[in-house]
């Protein structure tokens, strides 16, 4: 039987977290959502195997970073469109709100396969060996992946204003 036994209740406990790992893979909320509401409808197909296996959400992780993967594949020849909002600040929040699109920028300009690594280090909180079975690689490539990411942002100069800023 598909879907069954502690799947609506693994969706309920841990849906908003999913959702939050897929925004900061993708930038998009909307696009966020739609990964992992993909990667959940092919889990609930699979569900009794996949809590048999003792980790269903790294298990959840790894379908809902495959699945990036493969749409950005698909979209990456394509041209893509976006409405760029102007950013309001609200009162002290200002700092705050440039600090976490610094941030956001510098993530998505990464590669995907080390924007993935960042991510669930730094924002899931996860261990070498557990981004390692998420992205189906070796501890030794996740924290490759992770240190060409910091080269990277380093070498962009992405995050300048946000460490200039930091140090007055």
């Amino acid at each position: 039987m598909a879907g069954g036994s502690g799947f609506e209740e693994f969706v309920a406990a841990r849906g908003h977290a999913l959702v939050r790992m897929a925004y900061l893979l993708t930038g998009d909320h909307g696009l966020a959502e739609d990964l992992v509401q993909a990667a959940l409808a092919k889990a609930y197909v699979r569900w009794s195997r996949i809590v048999a296996m003792d980790a269903p959400e790294a298990y959840v992780r790894r379908m809902i970073v495959n699945q990036h993967v493969s749409w950005w594949r698909r979209r990456r020849g394509q041209e893509e469109s976006r409405a760029v909002l102007p950013e309001i600040a609200h009162g002290d929040m200002a700092d705050l709100h440039a600090s976490k699109s610094l941030v956001r920028a510098a993530v998505r300009s990464l590669p995907v396969r080390q924007r993935a690594a960042v991510v669930l280090r730094y924002f899931e909180g996860l261990s070498d060996h557990e981004i390692a079975a998420a992205l189906g690689c070796s501890a030794s490539t996740v924290r490759s992946q992770i240190s060409r990411a910091h080269a990277s942002i380093r070498s962009s100069g992405v995050l300048h204003d946000l460490i200039d800023n930091g140090s007055h």
